[in-house]
């Protein structure tokens, strides 16, 4: 998403304005920005149900509920996500794989590579780069 932005930056600044193109341009980009603003918000009401449903577990688990697990089985069932026999261990190797890289963002990173220069692509309604 950063590059796609570069380049309709660059876009913009390498041709004479246009106002039709970009006033077409403007309105594309707040119907982007639209959406990305409802995705995050629709992420943002998971994340918080599914902390919710995770701290309750724990509270339940304190308290000595008898069934603690309650309050994340209906979480992760409300959207399909428990898990059955067979992906069990994938999730537990995810899980501990995820663990192993977190671990290891701190680490000082090792020599860049270089990057191989790609041509400019700007996708979308008269979106096009010259050149």
């Amino acid at each position: 998403m950063r590059s796609e932005f570069d380049d309709i930056r660059a876009h913009i600044t390498a041709e004479p304005p246009r106002p039709s193109e970009l006033l077409e341009l403007a309105h594309s980009l707040l119907d982007d920005l639209e959406q990305l603003r409802t995705r995050e918000a629709i992420l943002r009401s998971h994340y918080l149900a599914l902390l919710t449903a995770a701290r309750a577990t724990m509270a339940a688990d304190a308290a000595g509920h008898p069934a603690p697990l309650t309050f994340l089985q209906h979480e992760l069932a409300e959207h399909g996500q428990l898990p059955d026999g067979e992906q069990a261990q994938r999730i537990l190797s995810d899980a501990v794989a995820a663990q192993s890289m977190l671990a290891h963002l701190d680490e000082p990173a090792g020599p860049r590579r270089t990057r191989v220069a790609r041509a400019p692509l700007c996708g979308g309604v008269s979106r096009s780069l010259r050149g």
